[in-house]
């Protein structure tokens, strides 16, 4: 034997040992595991944890085993055998780079190498290791697999609800459990229930668990979709298991049993979406103060079975007047706090980084997902608004350099101001006198702002006065006054310097805007308008409330007095021919009815002709109709009861009611009836009269 084969062969032995130490140092401990998950988790988690254990300490062993190569059998040869002189490398190294002296000293070491014949350089078997693991390895196993009291009691079958008769030989259920585990997103634990019938998330997982007596040879959960699932045996019990995906009747089928088994339904119950609610700000739109760096907004979202802990704001900032408007868009991520199922939502922006600045508007919107998995459903929160207002515009000259531009009026219809005094009168006993008519004071000015637009419609002017109570100036007595304003040069008092230097309106008597009858109804409102006002100015909002009633059913005759008809084929129309009006003579005239379309020759769908068959008093097929349910899945919008209604039927063919429900539930399956012109209804007998003395 040459010197490369005794250390080929000395290094595979060293190799094979180390992989079988390796894998008997490691398997006790997976044994145990597996042993674990058998005795409290099942046959399934036992194998998966097993072949997860051995594999990991394959891996291990075959990577100690592949470190055993010709480095660390020189390294081993080296410290071993000292009779290799620290010159075991040489047997590896190629003949023609060596020199002389190296040549010599090779041979004289394969000399001695094969003089020994034998070269054992293996790692010796750790028997005391091995001991220690495999021993207590092996007691916790038959402990795990022997002692009585510590196995998992199987629960028992709740009895059948099928009410099935016994017969001999015939396979009947006597035992059922259906367990329903719900999707992790939901944190639900999973429940058994002695009933087939239920309801669950969609995306659960069911599974049953029953028992036949006597066993049948198979058994099937034969769904009213079309749908069969095979039972599975296991000893003296039948296993099967399904993901709900949609609301499902169903029945259980033993082979060999009753023609028409008990009818199950098991309900899915949808992840309903989340919703986001805006605490901060109170109102939609929001006025910037000078100098504000940071707005702080709050939302709060809520789910079901929770919100995800980030959320997406979505801020959109407008740039600009007039045509000249840049968007620009971004999307800051948030994190919530509280909650899973109530979260809450505090960003603060931060105005500057933004770019906002004067003539800019800022729009907010929180976007929050919920938790389901997979396909989170999204949300969005309703839209909010702050806004910068422009500069002022450079004084000009005249009567334009004294006319300041500010925002818009924003005025109260007249049917809020109703709804503020009812809430102002109900709050009366909670609130505080000073208060009371604080809050009185300011409805009436709004109904004061209010009774100035209508004026104005009726082409008359007002006067302000600061502190003073309206004085009729034209049009009635109380008709065209507007009270004083509030405060000089507060917000919306644009026409202050127009009514001090400048005619707004038109006079009254020029005023054409309306007719007699429409103007006096006007200024009945305007009059009502003004008495609600002088009550609301004394806190006195009852008396204010009837009159505040006669002036929005006024309002309301004003908007339904007139109709405006345009016509609809020119200015340029034909000429009258008045040698023809007023005449009587009815030559040239035809009856111009059009001819009606035929109606478009269309087969009959299975609903149709299953109704018919019922209103003639036969039964229908009601195959046809399953057939046509499982072709037209998208017909209806919940097909279960149709499809429960013929399974109720076919099981009982000569009951009335069953027949009374399918007829009900088939005209929700029926075609929508085309358009067709309605006929005109036959003429009484007074107007046959008529048409007889007019006719020819």
């Amino acid at each position: 034997m040459t010197a490369e084969f005794l250390l080929g062969r000395a290094l595979e032995r060293a190799r094979r040992r180390t992989l079988i130490v390796t894998l008997a140092l490691w398997l006790p401990g997976v044994l145990v595991l597996a042993a674990m998950a058998l005795r409290f988790s099942g046959w399934l988690a036992a194998s998966l944890i097993g072949l997860a254990g051995v594999g990991l300490a394959s891996i291990v062993a075959w990577r100690r085993a592949r470190d055993r190569d010709r480095n660390w059998l020189v390294r081993r040869l080296d410290a071993e055998r000292p009779e290799f002189e620290d010159s075991s490398d040489l047997f590896f190294a190629p003949v023609e780079t060596l020199s002389p002296l190296a040549r010599l000293q090779r041979a004289r070491l394969s000399d001695r190498l094969t003089a020994a014949s034998v070269v054992d350089l293996a790692p010796a078997v750790p028997w005391r290791a091995l001991l220690i693991l495999w021993g207590p390895a092996a007691l916790a196993v038959a402990g795990l697999a022997l002692v009585p009291g510590e196995r998992r009691v199987t629960p028992p079958l709740a009895p059948s609800d099928e009410g099935d008769a016994a017969i001999p030989g015939v396979p009947r259920l006597v035992g059922q459990r259906l367990r329903i585990v719900a999707p992790a997103y939901t944190r639900l634990p999973a429940r058994d229930t002695g009933a087939l019938d239920g309801q669950a998330v969609i995306g659960s997982r069911l599974e049953w668990t029953l028992a036949f007596d006597p066993e049948p040879t198979a058994a099937a959960l034969l769904l009213l979709d079309g749908r069969r699932i095979a039972l599975r045996r296991e000893g003296a019990r039948w296993y099967a298991a399904l993901t709900l995906d949609r609301t499902m009747l169903y029945r259980v089928a033993p082979r060999g049993g009753t023609a028409r088994p008990k009818l199950h339904r098991l309900a899915a119950v949808p992840d309903a979406p989340p919703a986001v609610r805006v605490i901060a700000p109170a109102q939609s739109l929001t006025i910037a103060t000078p100098g504000q760096k940071r707005w702080a907004l709050a939302f709060e979202a809520t789910d079901d079975f929770g919100v995800a802990p980030t959320a997406q704001l979505r801020v959109t900032l407008a740039q600009g007047q007039g045509e000249n408007v840049r968007f620009r868009e971004r999307i800051i991520p948030i994190s919530g706090s509280g909650p899973a199922r109530r979260r809450r939502f505090t960003p603060s922006i931060d105005l500057g980084a933004l770019g906002f600045a004067p003539a800019t508007d800022l729009v907010v919107q929180l976007i929050v997902h919920d938790q389901r998995a997979p396909g989170p459903q999204v949300a969005r929160s309703s839209s909010v608004l702050l806004r910068y207002p422009a500069a002022r515009d450079a004084q000009g000259t005249g009567v334009e350099g004294l006319a300041a531009r500010t925002l818009p009026a924003y005025f109260r219809s007249q049917r809020q101001i109703i709804l503020d005094i009812e809430a102002l009168l109900k709050d009366r006993r909670r609130i505080a006198a000073n208060i009371f008519a604080e809050r009185s004071d300011a409805i009436g000015e709004d109904q004061r702002l209010l009774r100035a637009r209508y004026t104005q419609f009726l082409g008359q002017e007002t006067k302000e006065e600061n502190n003073a109570l309206p004085v009729a100036e034209s049009g009635g007595e109380h008709a065209g006054e507007a009270p004083p304003t509030a405060s000089p040069g507060g917000f919306g008092r644009s026409d202050d310097v127009l009514a001090d230097y400048g005619h707004a309106h038109d006079e009254a008597e020029a005023a054409t805007l309306f007719d007699p009858e429409t103007r006096a109804t006007l200024k009945r409102a305007v009059d009502a308008m003004f008495q609600a006002e002088r009550a609301l100015r004394q806190a006195m909002p009852a008396a204010a409330l009837p009159e505040a009633h006669r002036a929005l059913t006024a309002i309301k005759q004003v908007q339904q007095a007139t109709r405006i008809f345009l016509s609809r084929v020119g200015p340029n129309l034909p000429p009258v021919d008045f040698t023809r009006r007023m005449t009587g003579k009815r030559e040239g005239i035809a009856d111009r009815a059009l001819p009606l379309a035929p109606r478009p020759d269309v087969a009959a769908t299975a609903p149709e002709v299953a109704l018919a068959a019922l209103s003639d008093g036969r039964l229908p097929d009601l195959h046809a109709l399953q057939r046509w349910i499982a072709a037209n899945p998208g017909a209806l919008a919940n097909p279960l009861p149709l499809a429960e209604a013929i399974d109720a039927l076919a099981a009982q063919p000569e009951c009335l009611r069953c027949r009374e429900t399918l007829r009900a539930r088939l005209w929700g399956a029926l075609r929508e009836p085309s358009a067709e012109p309605l006929r005109r209804a036959p003429p009484d007998q007074m107007g046959t009269r008529y048409l007889r003395a007019i006719g020819p």
